[in-house]
């Protein structure tokens, strides 16, 4: 790399004369000084994620009741396995293990946009009624209407974008400030979980306890129309929100100084609020409500790369690998019993936000 010597002219040098130059000074090229400044810790963060998700999908789709090699997955996958292994791991695992994978990255940038729209790390489509909403919408379809999975799915989307539109209009007054829709939201989602339990309580039993078990989020027995969907929409929306990454970060400074600095505020805090929704709704449509994960995944990116706001990339490895390895957990600690992934996020995730309150009471969190 080329450097040049500094020079400059000092105090008292008479006007006009010859720059001296200063010994121990260097001036670095512009190509250096940007290297210098790429943020190299999220770059690492993030390669060590995936890192563990491939660990973790390697681990799932090679063990179990009936053990695989790794070559007799690869073969599996790119379309040349044979007999048992082609129904284990085409049929039974890789669904569910992509599932996990991309439900849990759709969660976890969900939470991310909403989190840094709110600068509030208890921003979550699980406390502003996103999935709550979504839940009636699947409850509705299966006590009311009596539908199929499918029916189910799009009842779940449905009711989540029509929370999202109500917390919205409840909101909005020449504009939607953030305080307002958290406090909307929490209203709305309080309204939406009395609607849930109503409808259960009307059900009969055998509905009853359908809705019941899907409440609990799982990912046990997804199959490949799971994966396209919940793969497809976090394929077209996770574009949608890192093309209004920058508009985000303004965000984080306020309405004002975002405005002040080029950013339509009210249209990229829409775009970012249906992205948002959508992923949570997409989500919820393939796997039920999984708690926490929204919560919890876009802290512990930041924590890892020490980011001002979570990052959207880092968020979706950390969501998918923290569904990934609980559903991983919940099948090798529990393999009689099949226990849905949401007992194992239901509980890590009501330990971490007891940590979280307790850190941000203390003074020590961000946005304390």
């Amino acid at each position: 790399m080329s450097h040049e010597t500094a020079t400059e002219t000092r105090a008292g040098d008479a006007p006009g004369a010859p720059a001296r130059p200063v010994t121990g000074r260097v001036l670095r090229t512009r190509r250096e000084t940007v290297a210098l400044r790429l943020p190299t810790r999220p770059i690492v963060v993030g390669a060590v994620l995936a890192l563990a998700v491939l660990v973790t999908a390697t681990i799932t789709l090679t063990t179990g009741e009936y053990e695989l090699s790794v070559s007799e997955v690869l073969a599996v996958i790119v379309g040349q396995g044979e007999g048992a292994a082609d129904f284990i791991v085409g049929t039974l695992r890789l669904p569910r293990l992509l599932t996990a994978l991309f439900v849990g990255a759709a969660l976890a940038v969900s939470g991310a946009i909403l989190q840094s729209l709110m600068r509030n790390p208890l921003g979550s489509p699980d406390f502003v009624g996103f999935t709550n909403g979504a839940s009636t919408g699947a409850l509705l379809m299966i006590i009311v209407v009596g539908g199929s999975m499918a029916q189910v799915a799009v009842g779940a989307l449905v009711g989540g974008l029509a929370t999202a539109l109500l917390v919205y209009a409840l909101s909005y007054r020449r504009g939607v400030q953030s305080y307002r829709f958290v406090l909307m939201g929490v209203g709305v989602n309080a309204l939406a979980l009395s609607v849930n339990s109503y409808l259960i309580t009307q059900a009969d039993i055998y509905d009853a306890l359908t809705a019941q078990a899907w409440l609990i989020g799982s990912v046990n027995s997804r199959g490949w129309e799971h994966v396209a969907a919940s793969g497809l929409a976090l394929a077209v929306l996770l574009p949608v929100a890192l093309s209004q990454y920058r508009a985000l970060s303004m965000l984080e400074l306020g309405d004002h100084s975002a405005a002040a600095l080029g950013v339509g505020v009210q249209r990229s805090r829409a775009i970012l609020i249906a992205a948002s929704v959508l992923l949570a709704g997409f989500a919820t449509a393939a796997a039920g409500p999984i708690w926490f994960v929204a919560l919890a995944a876009p802290q512990l990116a930041r924590r890892l790369t020490r980011g001002a706001a979570p990052g959207l990339v880092t968020s979706a490895l950390m969501g998918g690998l923290l569904l990934t390895v609980s559903d991983l957990a919940m099948d090798r600690l529990f393999p009689a019993q099949q226990l849905p992934v949401g007992t194992a996020t239901g509980c890590l995730g009501g330990l971490y936000l007891m940590w979280l309150l307790a850190s941000e009471w203390r003074g020590k969190g961000r946005y304390a």
